[in-house]
């Protein structure tokens, strides 16, 4: 398991660019949005926590069509289907690998963008910290979508199609947390456990969805 998770780290950050485009995906998104809301500070420090998560779900979208790609096309996916170790444990193991090689950089970014919508210190932490806890939903709800797609020749937009309605209670309760801590009378502690249990929910869902998808697929 350590091996094929350090492989599928190599293979996620080489592979279109890896974890450069999706921050640079992330970051364009961003930075444009101030050109068309206009200069204004105070308006871009409310909507802030909102919109570095939305283009983070964006960025996070892009990559998922390539988590069982390359397996496919190397003919490892066979292998992996033949192994003695479930299939449910690799695929955790390979949405991890993904995770830390595309969305983790994501997290790291998130505090210069937090900058650039003129969010203060706080909001910044706390879209941070909802994005590391966050983030790994989305993946393991790509993982699903992903499998279902394998053996599409072009399932990247099917993927994004199948996985953003999915992913709309990881943004709800994420700008929902981000926002609580920055609004004196709303609790923190609320919406941040829903994000924390829905997060654990689909890392038991998300590779039980794709482990039984590529079975399908496979035969």
């Amino acid at each position: 398991m350590i091996a094929l998770f350090f492989r599928d780290l190599k293979l996620s950050v080489r592979a279109g660019g890896g974890a450069l485009i999706g921050v640079l995906f992330f970051m364009t998104v961003v930075a444009v949005i101030p050109f068309g809301v206009g200069p204004d500070l105070n308006l871009l420090s409310r909507i802030g926590p909102a919109i570095v998560w939305i283009g983070a779900l964006l960025a996070a979208l892009l990559g998922l069509d390539r988590l069982f790609q390359a397996d496919r096309d190397d003919g490892s996916l066979d292998l992996i289907l033949m192994q003695e170790t479930p299939l449910v444990f690799t695929v955790f193991v390979k949405c991890l690998a993904h995770w830390t090689a595309t969305s983790l950089p994501l997290v790291a970014a998130s505090p210069l963008l937090g900058l650039f919508m003129n969010m203060n210190e706080v909001a910044i932490g706390a879209v941070m910290l909802t994005l590391l806890v966050g983030s790994p939903a989305i993946t393991f709800i790509g993982a699903a979508g992903a499998a279902v797609a394998v053996a599409l020749p072009r399932g990247g937009l099917l993927v994004s199609i199948l996985v953003l309605p999915l992913a709309i209670p990881v943004l709800i309760f994420g700008v929902s947390a981000s926002y609580a801590a920055v609004e004196e009378p709303a609790p923190f502690m609320p919406p941040f456990l829903f994000l924390i249990a829905i997060t654990l929910f689909f890392a038991v869902i998300g590779p039980l969805a794709a482990a039984l998808a590529l079975r399908n697929a496979s035969d």
